[in-house]
């Protein structure tokens, strides 16, 4: 029974193996992007005698980069330890597989820390370089380090989930990620509006939910039999599991965190282009707001991604081209039905959209027009975004990492930076422009790979 549950990436047919590894995934994605939504829409709706309700979405958006460094790290590390397990999976090296998994899980308390570290000291210098505005400040410092210092929930599920996805496993990663989105959803308005603690409150809902996601994935893991198992009991960390495990974590870390660094770049821009601190607020809103949208799109996308790249990452392993090159074809496929549904909806109905958040009048001006230009990136992203899993399927995580470099920030800052010495209008068709550029260089990229390491794969028939 254990083997033909190892082996189902091997030989089960191609479409249907797909479509059952992702669709858990994507269905928990679509609920995590449903209450990052949720989350803002309760935060937008608050106000008491110091904040208005934009005051307060602003105070959760300037934060939104520190965020990002959380979960890419987290994340990083899971899509490291995900990548080296499924290709020792694939070349039936058991105990390999089950030192990956088990340094993941001890990984996860070091960066814990490390961000419980930066919630102390770094957060108030953060939120100071954003706004004067004193209310707006002590909100925003108060949400960010409630996130930061309570992220050991966070950064154990995201670790957990990906252990379990790289044996195949979809749907226990999917059960976790849809009982923290559902108690989240329900925790918000309670602390945000009944216990009146703003901000802050959902900042106390989002942690309590991704302790209770944690601890599911350890009952899972340990409480059930899997393919793979973490050895608590007399673990030391080996130099050369950790080097495998982060030649393609790092890239992953980067390629996620330099996204933080983009909201930053952008926002700086943004602040150069407008006279007045309302239109400031208004564009930093929208930019804001944008973030949370455009993840109902590309959170599928990357749930997609999550399904495809243990399937690619096995049977490159076991060096199977052509069933590689048939999970990499469907991605593509899927990935890209996705991104074009997505880009209709942002085209016809951006107002309706921006509606969800309690926008000003400026705000929706500026919104309805920007959500439109940046839109028209979604397609050639659906491509990058599976270039990108192919890479870290393969171990090759830098090229996931150099494209990511290029598309949020070599290219999409200095592009935005120009464009808006014309026109703030203009300055939004620096995404499309990014992920077209970003995407030349991935196809480069795989079709060195076809040249180099694909062609020397077996062929299995």
């Amino acid at each position: 029974m254990e083997g033909t549950k190892q082996n189902k990436m091997g030989t089960a047919p191609m479409f249907r193996l797909i479509l059952g590894m992702s669709l858990p995934a994507m269905f928990s994605m679509l609920i995590q992007a449903l209450y990052n939504i949720v989350d803002s829409m309760f935060v937008s709706n608050y106000s008491n005698s110091i904040l208005t309700g934009n005051d307060s979405l602003l105070s959760v958006n300037i934060a939104y980069p520190l965020q990002m460094i959380l979960i890419s790290v987290a994340v990083g590390s899971g899509v490291g330890v995900n990548s080296l397990i499924a290709r020792r999976l694939g070349a039936r090296h058991q105990e390999q597989a089950d030192s990956a998994a088990t340094h993941g899980f001890f990984l996860t308390f070091i960066d814990w820390f490390i961000f419980v570290l930066i919630g102390i000291f770094l957060a108030k210098p953060f939120i100071s370089l954003y706004t004067n505005d004193q209310a707006i400040m002590d909100a925003s410092v108060a949400y960010i380090r409630i996130v930061l210092i309570g992220s050991l929930g966070s950064n154990i599920t995201c670790m957990l989930e990906k252990v379990l996805q790289s044996t195949g496993n979809m749907i226990m990663p999917m059960l976790s990620q849809l009982t923290g989105a559902v108690i989240n959803i329900i925790l918000d308005p309670i602390f945000i509006y009944t216990f009146d603690l703003g901000v802050a409150g959902a900042a106390i809902a989002t942690i309590i939910a991704q302790h209770i996601s944690a601890v599911l994935c350890l009952f899972f893991l340990f409480g059930k039999k899997q393919l793979v198992k973490i050895h608590v009991k007399g673990f030391r960390f080996r130099a050369e599991t950790v080097k495998n495990i982060y030649v393609v974590a790092l890239p992953a870390m980067v390629m996620q965190a330099i996204g933080s660094f983009m909201v930053m770049g952008i926002n700086f821009i943004i602040s150069l282009a407008h006279d007045t601190v309302a239109a400031k607020n208004a564009a930093t809103n929208v930019f804001g707001v944008y973030f949370k949208l455009q993840s109902f799109v590309f959170m599928p996308v990357f749930g997609l991604n999550q399904g495809s790249t243990p399937i690619i990452g096995f049977n490159y392993g076991a060096r199977d081209k052509k069933r590689m090159y048939s999970a990499i074809k469907w991605a593509i496929l899927f990935a890209v039905i996705i991104m074009t549904a997505g880009f209709i909806v942002f085209q016809i109905v951006p107002d309706v959209l921006l509606g969800l958040f309690n926008p000003t009048e400026e705000m929706l001006d500026i919104g309805t027009v920007a959500l439109r230009i940046i839109s028209l990136c979604f397609i050639p992203a659906a491509l990058g975004i599976v270039f990108s899993g192919v890479f870290q399927a393969v171990g090759k995580g830098v090229r996931s990492l150099i494209m990511s470099l290029l598309r949020q920030l070599c290219l999409i800052v200095p592009i935005a930076y120009f464009l808006s010495s014309i026109s703030l209008k203009d300055m939004w068709y620096a995404f499309p422009l990014a992920e077209i550029g970003s995407l030349i260089v991935g196809i480069i990229f795989f079709i060195t790979l076809v040249k180099g390491d694909f062609k020397r794969l077996d062929h299995k028939e």
